[in-house]
């Protein structure tokens, strides 16, 4: 382990205090958990905006290939002017 001296604000100082007392875990205990779940945290919002950076990525790369590769000769709107008589067999 390594020491560390920090400084915290008054009231999570007592915070700090009372969790100790519920928890019967050491103050210093309590403190790296807390920075681990941080971290934790950090970590999977760091995933997530990665996660969302592909996601771009990939309708970007899809949107650009259906632009120059659009091979298809009609468009969305012909699929609503067909002919009603077609679907009443």
């Amino acid at each position: 382990m390594v020491r560390k001296q920090i400084y915290i604000e008054p009231q999570q100082h007592r915070t700090l205090k009372k969790v100790a007392r519920k928890t019967g875990k050491t103050e210093a205990e309590i403190i790296r958990n807390a920075l681990d779940e941080h971290m934790q945290l950090l970590k999977a919002k760091e995933d997530r905006l990665a996660a969302w950076r592909e996601i771009e990525a990939t309708i970007a790369r899809r949107t650009k290939s259906s632009q120059i590769d659009a091979g298809r000769t009609w468009k969305r709107e012909d699929l609503y002017d067909r002919d009603d008589r077609s679907s009443s067999h």
